[in-house]
């Protein structure tokens, strides 16, 4: 058996149950699916006190004790060409991608999936040295499972600066998602502090000992079962977006980490969250103009809308 760096124990949420068992924890740990099939592989999984097997299906409810093996190397940016990846915009200084759901912002402990940094190494692309190296160039990220525009540096002093002005909050982050049912009111404001789950340490949520967290949003069109949202974000937590409107009671479609029905996810092909960040503004770090970038859908995201349209 592989060497242990740590135990996890989770529950399967109801959104999961019914999941093989490879594609459901991968998704409930963030983790990509080869990964946590070599663990299940490695008799590292159990469900219930059983030890799981890949085609297993996970059950509501059930308790999982997950046994993350130790890295096999440090962390390092592995070239790899990535598709659906774009490079919008480049210059001296900075670049903005365009990022499909899939793909990491960075490597990460458990996931050995393709990552922003190895597609831009891949492309002959050098980021700042700033930080750890697999995370060079990085001033912000999206989840693996989050879709659209990105920006990472490509020299030392529009690290800083970039840095600098996602923490003054000056970056203007525009998402669209797809929540289930219809906000009340249509367009307002959520302000709720978020911290780590107490039992779930891969989850986030509400908490009053959490950091300020305030996300704006207004509704851009509303169907039978579901609505889809602008959203602004003033500030930049992790899960942010996820979990302030499952606390609200409408969950993204496709997100059964943090609560969705499973059939409307099913219904409209979704198997992540309904998730893009469609525009993306800032001053630039070096040239002092505003700068700004938009995405549009990508085909999982337009043809879940098709169906709500045509329903």
């Amino acid at each position: 058996m592989a060497r242990v760096s740590e135990q996890r124990l989770v529950q399967v949420p109801e959104g999961l149950a019914g999941s093989r068992a490879d594609a459901g924890i991968a998704k409930l740990l963030g983790m990509s699916r080869s990964a946590v099939a070599d663990m299940i592989v490695e008799g590292l999984v159990e469900q219930n006190d059983v030890v799981l097997s890949k085609s297993d299906s996970l059950l509501a409810d059930a308790w999982l004790k997950v046994m993350l093996p130790k890295p096999k190397a440090a962390l390092q940016l592995v070239a790899e060409n990535v598709e659906g990846l774009v490079v919008i915009y480049q210059d001296h200084d900075i670049v903005v991608v365009d990022k499909p759901a899939g793909v990491a912002a960075h490597p990460s402990v458990g996931w050995d999936g393709p990552s922003v940094g190895g597609a831009l190494l891949a492309l002959g692309i050098e980021m700042s040295t700033s930080g750890v190296a697999e995370r060079q160039g990085i001033v912000s990220r999206l989840d693996v499972g989050t879709s659209g525009l990105m920006v990472l540096t490509k020299t030392e002093i529009a690290y800083s600066r970039m840095k600098q002005a996602f923490r003054d909050r000056v970056v203007d982050k525009t998402y669209h998602a797809l929540v289930q049912g219809h906000p009340d009111p249509s367009a307002g404001t959520i302000d709720a502090p978020l911290g780590r789950h107490l039992k779930h340490e891969y989850k986030f949520t509400v908490s009053p000992e959490g950091k300020p967290s305030v996300t704006h949003y207004k509704t851009l069109e509303a169907f039978s079962a579901a609505s889809l949202l602008e959203i602004e974000l003033e500030t930049g937590r992790t899960h942010q977006i996820r979990v302030h409107f499952s606390a609200f009671k409408h969950p993204l479609v496709g997100d059964t980490l943090y609560g969705c029905d499973p059939k409307l996810a099913a219904w409209l092909g979704m198997d992540r969250q309904w998730l893009h960040a469609i525009r993306l503004g800032f001053m630039h770090p070096t040239k002092g103009e505003y700068v700004s970038f938009e995405s549009t859908y990508p085909k999982d995201l337009s043809d879940s809308l098709a169906i709500l349209r045509g329903e």
